[in-house]
């Protein structure tokens, strides 16, 4: 029998690897920046995941001004943005999302707008109402910031929005929220999400008359 999330009155969707696979795109920007830093390309790629870029350089050169961080994550963001090939759904994606319309839920990505709209654009999946860019918050992941802003801005208490993603800054930042956790792909697996699936295929989501939602898992 399928498995059931708890009730829920919300859902914040992280985007890539969660809603786009834009994997190739990532290992092709991310490994040009860590060759140009004399860095081990295979190491750099376990910690970009899930979080803003600077950050991300930050961690793998902390000894380095966060001012240039800040200005190559900016290049890094202009590289990626121009970059879509190999950007797709991942499956059964872009039916939840438009199964999702008209009820609670948003956008939680380290991606800033410009990056988010192209890659859902790319990738053929609805943006939802709301979203909550890199723009928007003071934290990247793994701080709770934006999916705390997201049940926030939703009016829905943390404890009854249901996170799904695939990394572990995103899984920690949902942790750190207190929010359940519906983890998507191979690198969710690792982090010990409440629930798992490796795609969206099948999953569906349900609303009872009093606005509580039900997460179907295959």
């Amino acid at each position: 029998m399928p498995a059931l999330t708890p009730p829920v009155r919300a859902v914040l969707l992280d985007m890539d690897g969660t809603l786009v696979n834009s994997d190739a795109v990532v290992e092709r920007c991310w490994r040009r920046w860590a060759e140009r830093n004399g860095l081990d390309a295979d190491e750099a790629m376990k910690t970009v995941h899930g979080r803003q870029g600077h950050l991300t350089m930050a961690l793998l050169l902390p000894d380095r001004p966060m001012e240039q961080n800040l200005a190559e994550n900016r290049q890094m963001l202009a590289e990626e943005t121009a970059d879509t090939d190999g950007v797709v759904e991942v499956p059964g994606a872009r039916r939840l999302v438009e199964a999702l319309a008209g009820l609670p839920h948003a956008l939680v990505t380290s991606a800033d707008e410009a990056l988010a709209r192209v890659r859902m654009a790319a990738a053929g999946v609805p943006l939802p109402p709301l979203m909550i860019t890199a723009e928007q918050v003071g934290a990247s992941k793994p701080d709770p910031e934006g999916f705390l802003k997201a049940a926030a801005e939703l009016r829905v208490a943390p404890a009854d929005c249901l996170v799904l993603e695939d990394s572990e800054a995103g899984i920690s930042a949902a942790r750190a929220a207190g929010m359940p956790v519906l983890g998507i792909g191979p690198r969710a697996a690792a982090h010990r999400p409440d629930f798992f699936v490796n795609d969206l295929t099948g999953v569906t989501v349900t609303a009872d008359p009093t606005g509580r939602l039900t997460v179907r898992l295959p």
